[in-house]
């Protein structure tokens, strides 16, 4: 695993601890960003070139993520060097895993799924090192599935506070949502339930626009059952290029699948007054910032797309799905009205707004620890 060397600065990180099992041929790395505000919360990533300079940038993204969620976890992210030819061993690699970072877990690292880790594998994992060592687990274990939407809900009650804040009722909304997976299809399934209009929404094979507004759940089942929502049947429908849904005149715009999809081949084409981000880094903070300027609401990743990470808490802590989403709307809803309240006192950008406050929540429980 390549090492590079991570910028240690007053936050972090903490810990970094590489493992390695001769007999699984297991390499991992786990990064414990910062613990000030509780035990480090991040996901296991299985990627062939996995780095520690890549798990240390997320462990340091967890850190702010899950201080501006208000929840009792610091920062911390883990990775295992995972190639194609490893499928037939994938579960030995995991409990392999499981049982050489034990030392940490869960005194300083709770972990959770990401790529390649699912509910299965993190089963593998509860049963190396106990129910409480992880989160993502089967509902038979004790889990809270991602299957429950908990994401796309909390991007939902994002964009609701960020309506709220342009004074743009929600009712007839009009909204585009790029990527049509876990997050796409629940931010779409939660905001249409409170009357927004979805126009547009797109998948790998490409995107979908029907001016009046899709039913969502018509739109699920085609996807659930021809692979893409570009073979949906809804007369007047059109069927366009992935890329061009960003330039649908919409007023929402949810970015919710890939890195970098919003730059500058297409930064002057987008037409919508808010931009929530429900992807990771959909764009850099230089566009973020270009299209602040030209007066488009920008809601940062790790604001929009905490729905996850706290439903996490609520599964570790033994709460149930109605709890669940209890609190993701309660946390979502006051933490996105914060950002968006510092931004406009401020006048910075909802990500520096974002940034100032996580800071000075870890701040603070650092130096109460001194």
């Amino acid at each position: 695993m390549e090492r590079v060397e991570p910028l240690f600065d007053e936050w972090g990180p903490e810990k970094i601890l590489q493992v390695y099992d001769p007999a699984t041929k297991m390499r991992g790395v786990v990064v414990i960003d910062n613990t000030a505000i509780g035990p480090g919360k991040g996901g296991i990533r299985m990627q062939p070139d996995i780095t520690i300079d890549e798990v240390f940038r997320l462990a340091r993204a967890m850190t702010w993520k899950n201080a501006l969620a208000d929840i009792p976890f610091g920062g911390a992210k883990s990775g295992i060097k995972y190639l194609p030819t490893d499928a037939k061993h994938k579960e030995k690699i995991v409990r392999s895993f499981a049982r050489a970072i034990g030392e940490v877990i869960p005194s300083k690292y709770i972990a959770g799924p990401d790529m390649r880790m699912t509910e299965v594998e993190m089963g593998f994992f509860a049963e190396e090192l106990g129910p409480g060592s992880c989160t993502g687990k089967p509902a038979k274990m004790g889990g809270l599935p991602h299957e429950l939407g908990s994401t796309g809900f909390g991007v939902a009650e994002s964009t609701f506070a960020c309506l709220e804040h342009e004074n743009i009722d929600v009712n007839g909304v009009r909204v585009a949502i790029e990527g049509f997976g876990n997050v796409g299809t629940f931010t779409a399934k939660f905001l249409s339930e409170k009357g927004a209009k979805i126009v547009a929404v797109s998948d790998s094979r490409g995107a979908v626009f029907y001016e009046d507004g899709f039913d969502v759940e018509k739109l699920i089942k085609t996807k659930e059952t021809k692979g893409t929502v570009t073979a949906c049947e809804e007369r007047g429908a059109s069927v366009l290029p992935a890329s061009q849904l960003f330039e649908l005149d919409c007023d929402v715009l949810v970015p919710g699948a890939r890195p970098d999809v919003i730059n500058d081949q297409n930064l002057d084409k987008i037409k919508a007054k808010i931009v929530v981000e429900a992807a990771n880094i959909p764009m850099t903070v230089e566009t973020e910032n270009k299209l602040y300027e030209r007066g488009i609401l920008v809601m940062p990743d790790f604001v929009a797309n905490a729905g996850g990470v706290i439903s996490s808490w609520v599964e570790w802590k033994g709460g149930t799905e109605q709890e669940m989403f209890r609190v993701v709307r309660e946390k979502i809803g006051k933490n996105s009205r914060k950002v968006l309240e510092f931004h406009h006192e401020n006048d910075v950008a909802p990500r520096a707004a974002a940034m100032e406050i996580a800071m000075q929540r870890v701040r603070k429980a650092m130096d109460k620890r001194k």
